[in-house]
């Protein structure tokens, strides 16, 4: 089935520099399995923080110590 779509004339302009000699359609198929593909990629960050729970303590600490040091001040509105 066939259907017709408009895109303004950048976005034409994109997609035919990008085509080469494919089809329109080739393209904007390719374009959404690549988005589709990118929304499971979050799984290949799975595991890659380790464990390392002194460096989250000593962040915690600096923090702790920044927020301690943060003098308050008066605002007049």
């Amino acid at each position: 089935m066939v259907k017709m779509v408009s895109f303004s004339n950048e976005v034409y302009a994109n997609l035919k520099a990008v085509k080469g000699s494919r089809s329109f359609s080739e393209v904007v198929a390719e374009l959404l399995e690549k988005k589709r593909k990118q929304k499971k990629s979050i799984k290949k960050f799975i595991g890659i923080w380790k464990d390392d729970s002194e460096y989250w303590e000593n962040f915690k600490k600096e923090i702790r110590k920044s927020r301690n040091s943060a003098k308050m001040r008066e605002v007049n509105l």
